[in-house]
């Protein structure tokens, strides 16, 4: 069985190498849609939703309407110092593939005490129409 619950968030960013405009500072309306496989429990519950929100609202507030920037972006990380501005370094390319994997590694050991849980899947959604998904499943 699968459960899965969505999450919304006001976010910026800006990819370095890029050749066209995604080089400049934008931003997104991104959704990250976490998607659980496995056996309901003794309740009936793959997973409670609570427990659920409890586990990935913490890393979206730090998230929401901050500035993501990848750590080699020396120029963005002093600037959002110098200036007090909410930001969040990740180490690779803030690319939406990027993002997906950075998302999925920072909620997976959440949820590895769930002994009924099979499969986590998360897609990270950039746009209304272009996403990143990515999948784990417990052995």
């Amino acid at each position: 069985m699968k459960i899965a619950k969505e999450f919304k968030w006001e976010m910026s960013h800006r990819l370095t190498f890029h050749k066209g405009p995604c080089r400049n500072i934008h931003g997104h309306t991104y959704r990250l849609l976490v998607e659980i496989a496995g056996e309901p429990d003794e309740n009936g519950m793959v997973m409670d939703y609570y427990d659920l929100e409890a586990i990935v609202n913490p890393l979206i507030m730090r998230l929401d309407h901050s500035f993501l920037c990848d750590e080699n972006d020396q120029i963005m990380i002093n600037f959002l110092r110098a200036n007090d501005f909410k930001h969040y370094i990740i180490p690779p390319t803030t690319t939406a593939e990027n993002i997906a994997r950075y998302l999925l590694d920072y909620l997976l050991p959440h949820f590895q005490k769930y002994n009924n849980i099979r499969e986590l899947m998360i897609r990270f959604q950039e746009t209304e129409d272009v996403y990143a998904e990515i999948s784990y499943k417990f052995d």
